[in-house]
């Protein structure tokens, strides 16, 4: 559902996870499809070029954490969103290395 960037070390891989788990279950939510702006840790639910929409999860600095496929409809956005603040702080982290 959401993926990163690639990151050169495992530590910083768990930083990101070990933020999102702390701070994605009350971060609020921008739809800058409605020009809604945002600061500190947030959500932001943005607009692709084909029309659909796509969910991106901010840091307080500024930066793309993790961000989400395109989605057809805003509600399934919205889902997303609900999901990771719901399940993220207790989802089981895999070593794929």
């Amino acid at each position: 559902m959401f993926w990163s960037e690639s990151y050169a070390g495992k530590a910083s891989a768990q930083n990101c996870i070990d933020s999102l788990k702390k701070n994605a279950p009350g971060a609020a939510t921008a739809d800058l499809t409605k020009d809604e702006k945002g600061s500190g840790y947030r959500f932001e639910i943005a607009g692709s070029k084909d029309g659909q929409t796509f969910v991106r999860f901010v840091a307080s600095n500024g930066e793309t954490m993790v961000r989400t496929e395109t989605y057809k409809s805003k509600s399934s956005s919205k889902n997303a969103i609900a999901s990771l603040q719901k399940n993220g702080p207790r989802a089981e982290v895999v070593d794929e290395t």
